[in-house]
């Protein structure tokens, strides 16, 4: 039989043992991260960080050896799941699926941006010549999204839709929507054999979509929300920004370090883009698409809050968003955004 005494100092020991083992478990904790892209031009700040492996780079400046672990998946219900099961710590999402997302998580995991990735405009095409605008819409039309309504597409159409029939009728067009990738959705529209004959595209897909005659642009997000804005962004909780914060910091530095070389080096970012997306397009198309007028790379948030209000306006969210800096971390105390 062990002395009482002995059995004191044994639970003691123990308890130092423990002690010592939480701190050291936190210590573990931090360096790394599980992030989740998508496909298209849209994420291609988080494309330039991991071909560059700049969050890696950005936390050896301040000591912190990181392992990212990537992963890909397509549209924003499929990325929303993995971000609140704990599959992703970190994500690629539209705004629509950010508001969602933050207005659904506010008080417990509290989601919201770490930084605009694009204000790159995302085209309604069809192949159809007798849809002129989204009013010709009807029962015999389908419309390809990555995610039915819920997509930054999907909120998009919603809200053309409520301009176009009334706020009471904001989800009209959503039954005639079908869920596709973009890719098989471009394939299908360029075949014209298909029943989907629109297609809710984003880039560089509908740049391919557009190549073709027979396909024609109905609306776009910059004739939705009246100029240029954000449609991609980078999400965590705020949960796992504190409990990990330099790595979070070095993510925040290695996507600032990503849209100075997409700014510095439209080739480069091109050949990147190509690379990570395993895309067949050409370096000369994928620099064209970077360098137009209305896309920009930028991690300050555009145009972002009307988009919000429209959607607390008709119920899809309950919280109504008063600024950008409500759905955003605010790291940056002077960034100017909308």
């Amino acid at each position: 039989m062990i002395p009482t005494t002995s059995l004191h100092r044994l639970f003691a020991m123990l308890a130092l043992m423990a002690a010592c083992a939480l701190p050291m478990h936190r210590a573990h904790a931090e360096g790394k991260v599980k992030i989740v892209d998508q496909y298209g031009i849209g994420s291609l700040l988080l494309k330039v960080a991991k071909d560059q492996k700049l969050i890696e780079k950005a936390g050896a400046r301040a000591g912190l050896d990181i392992d990212v672990q990537w992963n890909t998946l397509s549209g924003g219900a499929a990325v929303n799941e993995a971000l609140l099961s704990g599959a992703a710590d970190i994500a690629t999402i539209g705004i629509g699926p950010l508001m969602t997302i933050w207005d659904r998580t506010r008080g417990h995991q509290d989601f919201r941006a770490i930084a605009a990735q694009s204000a790159v405009p995302v085209y309604l095409v069809t192949n159809d010549p007798r849809i002129r605008s989204i009013r010709d819409i009807g029962e015999k039309d389908r419309i390809a999204v990555v995610s039915v309504a819920v997509s930054q597409q999907g909120r998009l159409l919603q809200m053309a839709s409520a301009r176009a029939f009334g706020d009471a009728e904001y989800a009209r067009l959503d039954r005639f929507e079908v869920n596709m990738p973009h890719a098989d959705a471009t394939t299908a529209m360029l075949s014209g054999n298909s029943v989907v004959n629109l297609h809710f595209s984003n880039a560089p897909y509908q740049y391919q979509e557009l190549e073709d005659p027979k396909i024609h642009k109905v609306t776009s997000s910059t004739e939705i929300l009246g100029g240029p804005s954000t449609g991609s962004v980078v999400v965590t909780s705020d949960k796992w920004r504190k409990d990990n914060p330099k790595t979070y910091a070095a993510v925040r530095a290695a996507l600032d370090d990503a849209a100075k070389l997409v700014e510095k080096d439209k080739a480069q970012a091109a050949a990147i883009y190509i690379r990570q997306d395993g895309s067949k397009l050409s370096p000369a198309f994928v620099e064209r698409i970077l360098s137009d007028k209305e896309a920009s790379f930028a991690t300050t948030p555009q145009n972002t809050l009307q988009l919000g209000t429209f959607l607390h306006k008709v119920g899809v969210i309950r919280h109504e968003p008063k600024s950008w800096r409500d759905y955003f971390f605010a790291d940056d105390s002077s960034a100017q955004g909308s």
